[in-house]
């Protein structure tokens, strides 16, 4: 039996027109994979209400759930700050797409315990357990015993105030992380392999990790995650080791492509927080990026990939990307070394313990 490919990648936001194009550079590689566990990142429906909380992002066209299927994206974890932008039919709306597309889900749900119950998913003779939290907030968007919304685990703010995407987030809630433990080591009890993903960290700002990253990473390995995955950043972060489990700090973006972000748009808090998100994290985009302008190292990109071994063993690695303008997200080629080497650096910027790097084509990077 030859290893199970598992392809991880971060968040995708498809609300510009012929997602099959934007999706057409990745797709091949994609479509190689046993599972492929991206992140979505918005709504996709046709409804327009918009609900307060955080700048709110406008839903995506429900028909890119299928170039999404289309391009080889076979899981998503749905926990984070934008996914009840829409309301409760935008999050009602894009369940129905995943599922019409047969595209398993985790971490959102018309309450908090189906939001917080893993995705269990075949894996040939074996079964694979995905579970999604939100750390990032806003409060609004997590789910309650009777109230739709995202599975979470919540940070305190430094302020005192409520979780919230622009907080300075700093300390796990024992009580949260309590549960989230809980979930982990009950998927372990189903599954043969535990994948966390954790809306996390701090947006558009090289390297840095926050301080509850690292700590409530290593609860989930410890808890018996096999995998954690990160994303919220829209910039790639460090990759660490942990008893042999591979985090993922931040995969950055897997394929975001948006008008929601463009300084040149009718709606005034959208217009806002793209003068606002310059000024507090230092950044010009370029302006070769309109339909992706973030931080200008964001270019870096990566796909997680993940090798289960039948022995049970996880080989570690990924696949170098690149954002060509004004946004498409295509495999690095030659500029796979300048990636790596970018993804190693700001792994040691931010104090990670220093991996081991293994070229294997050219193509494919090993790490441990």
């Amino acid at each position: 039996m030859t290893a199970t490919q598992i392809l991880l990648l971060g968040d995708l936001i498809l609300d510009v027109p012929d997602a099959d194009h934007w999706l057409s550079g990745l797709a091949p590689t994609l479509r190689a994979a046993d599972l492929v566990i991206g992140h979505l990142e918005v709504p996709h429906t046709t409804s327009t209400e918009e609900v307060p909380g955080d700048v709110p992002a406008p839903g995506a066209d429900p028909a890119h759930l299928d170039a999404l299927a289309r391009a080889g994206v076979s899981a998503v974890s749905m926990a984070g700050n934008h996914m009840m932008d829409c309301g409760d039919q935008g999050l009602a709306d894009t369940m129905a797409g995943l599922d019409r597309n047969h595209i398993a889900h985790a971490g959102a749900g018309p309450d908090l315990a189906t939001a917080r119950a893993p995705r269990l998913i075949p894996g040939g003779e074996r079964t694979i357990a995905l579970l999604s939290y939100n750390c990032v907030g806003p409060e609004l968007s997590w789910a309650g015993e009777d109230k739709p919304g995202c599975a979470y685990v919540r940070i305190l703010p430094e302020d005192g105030g409520p979780s919230r995407p622009q907080a300075n987030l700093v300390t796990i809630d024992p009580a949260s992380q309590a549960l989230m433990e809980a979930d982990i080591a009950a998927a372990k009890g189903k599954a043969d392999l535990v994948v966390v993903a954790l809306h996390k960290g701090i947006t558009h700002r090289p390297a840095a990790l926050a301080p509850y990253e690292r700590p409530l990473s290593a609860a989930a390995i410890a808890a018996g995650a096999d995998v954690v995955v990160g994303h919220h950043a829209h910039i790639a972060r460090g990759i660490e080791i942990i008893d042999g489990r591979p985090v993922f700090h931040g995969l950055g973006n897997g394929c975001v492509v948006t008008h929601a972000l463009s300084p040149a748009q009718d709606h005034p808090a959208r217009a806002e927080w793209v003068e606002r998100r310059k000024r507090m994290f230092g950044f010009e985009p370029d302006p070769a990026y309109p339909l992706s302008p973030f931080h200008p190292e964001a270019v870096n990109g990566m796909i997680g990939q993940i090798l289960w071994h039948e022995d049970g063993r996880i080989e570690t690695g990924l696949l170098p990307i690149w954002f060509e303008p004004p946004g498409r997200p295509v495999m690095a080629g030659e500029k796979a070394g300048d990636v790596v080497a970018y993804i190693r650096r700001i792994g040691e910027a931010a104090g990670l313990p220093p991996l081991q790097w293994h070229s294997k084509d050219g193509v494919s990077f090993s790490l441990g």
